[in-house]
């Protein structure tokens, strides 16, 4: 997956996240971004990295995107790949 295409598919999380009442509060709380970074840093890749990181830290979440997207459950962790920072990711 090139980098605009995974940038891309973080964009939409990002909208699925903005959308959702009870993974929102959860997002903020565990990257620190406060609601001016959503608009301010959704350009920047490694934002956008952290944002799928905090999608795949729950198989259930990485489903119900997924679902909602029309996208099959890999394209996350593909995009995240593709995305800096996203070769050196270990999830063990």
């Amino acid at each position: 997956m090139k980098q605009d295409q995974a940038e891309t598919i973080a964009l939409r999380v990002l909208g699925w996240l903005v959308g959702n009442d009870d993974l929102l509060p959860a997002f903020m709380g565990a990257t620190g971004a406060a609601d001016e970074d959503l608009k301010a840093r959704a350009t920047e890749p490694e934002f956008l990295g952290s944002v799928l990181d905090f999608l795949m830290m729950d198989d259930v979440w990485v489903v119900q995107f997924c679902d909602a997207a029309g996208l099959a459950y890999e394209v996350p962790m593909r995009a995240r790949q593709s995305l800096p920072g996203g070769a050196d990711v270990s999830w063990t």
